[in-house]
């Protein structure tokens, strides 16, 4: 898609992306008593959006989809959500912009840094950001730098699926192109 236009089609896939990464973001969610956030399978799309549509693409679906699933039962996370999760597919788009044809190399690599970037961005986050920001607004002070630790294994799960999931995707998707 990186060398075509956005097309109508391109934005009714993206808008579906949106809505499949909010939906797996809500239906499936393990609570991490640790910083009252949640394990999901939201990434999957995510990941998928960046590695067939792009950078653009991608931060859009990470950036709205999971963040409409905080929107709903964790908005506390919502700041967290958009940078992270935006950051997480525009970084796999961008990467993966730059593989040749269906290379999976590449996009392998593209697909793990969007799952690095999860386990990261959340942690600084959750260890000093929002500690920072509870500071003067007290609905932020849920997390510290324990807790952020103790979520590094699970988002390390949760990236990695979503990095495997959003492949094997791919690798099904990657015969359509809707920008031609």
């Amino acid at each position: 898609m990186r060398e075509n236009k956005w097309t109508f089609a391109t934005t009714a896939i993206v808008a579906g992306l949106i809505a499949l990464s909010a939906i797996a973001t809500m239906v499936i969610r393990i609570p991490i008593p640790a910083t009252t956030g949640y394990f999901n399978i939201g990434d999957v799309f995510v990941v998928l959006a960046g590695l067939w549509l792009g950078p653009l693409a991608g931060a859009l679906v990470g950036g709205l989809g999971p963040t409409i699933a905080d929107a709903i039962g964790f908005p506390i996370f919502i700041p967290a959500t958009l940078v992270t999760k935006g950051l997480e597919g525009f970084l796999v788009g961008l990467i993966a912009a730059r593989a040749k044809d269906s290379a999976l190399t590449l996009r392998t690599i593209a697909a793990f840094v969007g799952g690095l970037t999860v386990v990261a961005g959340y942690f600084v986050f959750e260890a000093y950001i929002y500690p920072a920001m509870g500071k003067s607004m007290p609905a932020f002070a849920i997390t510290d730098i324990g807790a952020a630790i103790v979520e590094i294994f699970p988002n390390t799960v949760q990236g990695v699926i979503g990095a495997v999931g959003g492949l094997a995707l791919w690798k099904a998707l990657s015969g359509y192109n809707p920008g031609k």
